[in-house]
C-alpha cells in the first residue's frame, strides 16, 4: 500500500498497549502499529517505541495510523524485569519518585531509582507522600535522614488528603516539561496525578487494611496533559527495581564514594577488602555512612552483572551470525560445485 507523503506527522507515544500504541500530534490522537520490517529488525525492547517517544507517524484514516520512526531519545528511564528489559518512559525531564512516608519510606530504594534515574539523564525528585499520618516530629526525622543521605536533591512533603504540599508540586511543573511519578503500589501517584488534572481521571483505591500492601489499578504507561502545558507520566507501582545497564549512573549517583575512591592504592579497587582502601577507611572511621555504602555495593555489584550478562550476550550473537555467514558461504560453494 502505497501513502501519500503529506499525511506524514511527527506524533507522541501517549499510551502503551499490547501491540499498539495512542499517539498525539497537532492533528488529534490516533491508534497506530509498527510495521512487520521494524519488528523483523527490531534487536531488543529499545528499538520499539514507548511512553514519551516523539514518533513519524503516517495518517492512514484520520483513526489509525502506522509508526514509521522512533526520533533519538533526549532521556531515558530503564530497569531489570528478571532477565528483560523494561522501558518505563522516555524524553523525561524530571523523575518524582513517591514513597508513603508510613509503610513505604525507605532510603535504599531511593537509591535504586535514583540510579536508573541518573543513569537515562534523568533529574531525580523526592515526593514524601500521606504525611498526613505520621507527627511533626516523625516527620522532622524522617527529612534529617534524607538531608544526611542525598545533600543535593528536592524534597516535596504532599498529602492529598490535607492538600498540605500540592502547590508545591503543581508550581514545579513548568510548561512544556515531561515528569515521570516513579514508585510502588499504594504509594499515592495516581491520586496526586488526579490532583494535577483537577479530577479523577485516574481510578484509584485504597492501601489494604489488613496487609497494609497497596492496590494500584494502573496497568500501564500514560501520558496526561495538564492546563498549564506540563506533561506527568502514570505508572504501575513497581514491587523491585533492577538495575539494568546503570553503571554509569551509580557512579554519578554515589559521587562521594566515587571521589574517595580516587585515592586507593589499588586502581581497580573493589573498595571490599584491599588494602589501602579510602572507601573502607571512611567507613571505619564514620565520615561515610555504612548503609550507603553497602547498598552502593549491592547496586554495583548488579549493574557489572548486567554488564557482564550484556557482553556475552553480544559474543554469542557475534559467533551466531559468523556461523550463518560461513554457512552461507559453503552452501554456495556446494551449488557451485
Amino acid at each position: 500500500m502505497r501513502y501519500m507523503e503529506n499525511k506524514v506527522e511527527t506524533a507522541r507515544v501517549v499510551v502503551e498497549y499490547r501491540g499498539v500504541y495512542k499517539v498525539r500530534s497537532e492533528t488529534g490522537e490516533y491508534l497506530a502499529r509498527v510495521t512487520g520490517k521494524q519488528m523483523f529488525e527490531a534487536l531488543s525492547r529499545e528499538d520499539y517505541p514507548a511512553v514519551g517517544d516523539w514518533v513519524t507517524i503516517i495518517n492512514l484514516d484520520g483513526e489509525n495510523a502506522v509508526i514509521r520512526d522512533i526520533l533519538p531519545r533526549k532521556t531515558m528511564i530503564k530497569k531489570k524485569s528478571g532477565d528483560k528489559i523494561q522501558i518505563i518512559a522516555t524524553n523525561i525531564d524530571v523523575a518524582f519518585v513517591v514513597e508513603s512516608i508510613d509503610r513505604d519510606f525507605n532510603l535504599n530504594r531511593f537509591e535504586r531509582y535514583f540510579a536508573i534515574a541518573v543513569e537515562g539523564g534523568v533529574k531525580p525528585v523526592i515526593i514524601l507522600n500521606k504525611i498526613d499520618l505520621i507527627s511533626r516530629e516523625e516527620l522532622g526525622s524522617r527529612l534529617a535522614e534524607i538531608e544526611s543521605r542525598f545533600n543535593n536533591v528536592d524534597v516535596i512533603l504532599a498529602s492529598t488528603v490535607t492538600g498540605e504540599g500540592l502547590d508545591q508540586l503543581k508550581k514545579y511543573i513548568e510548561e512544556d516539561k515531561t515528569y515521570c511519578f516513579l514508585g510502588s503500589s499504594g504509594v499515592g501517584k495516581s491520586s496526586l496525578i488526579n490532583n494535577l488534572l483537577g479530577e479523577k481521571i485516574i481510578k484509584t483505591e485504597n492501601i489494604g487494611s489488613r496487609t497494609g500492601k497497596g492496590k494500584h489499578t494502573t496497568t500501564g504507561r500514560e501520558m496526561y496533559f495538564l492546563e498549564n502545558g506540563g506533561i506527568v507520566i502514570d505508572n504501575p507501582g513497581m514491587r523491585e527495581v533492577g538495575i539494568a545497564d546503570a553503571s554509569t549512573g551509580v557512579d554519578n549517583l554515589f559521587d562521594e564514594i566515587t571521589d574517595l575512591a580516587k585515592g586507593c592504592k589499588f586502581a581497580d579497587c573493589t573498595h571490599v577488602q584491599e588494602p589501602g582502601c579510602q572507601v573502607l577507611a571512611a567507613v571505619d572511621s564514620g565520615r561515610l555512612d555504612r548503609e550507603k555504602y553497602s547498598n552502593y555495593l549491592n547496586l554495583k555489584k548488579e549493574a557489572n552483572y548486567y554488564e557482564m550478562t550484556e557482553l556475552e550476550k553480544r559474543e554469542k550473537d557475534r559467533q551466531f551470525g559468523k556461523f550463518i555467514k560461513n554457512y552461507k558461504k559453503e552452501r554456495g560453494r556446494n551449488f557451485e560445485a
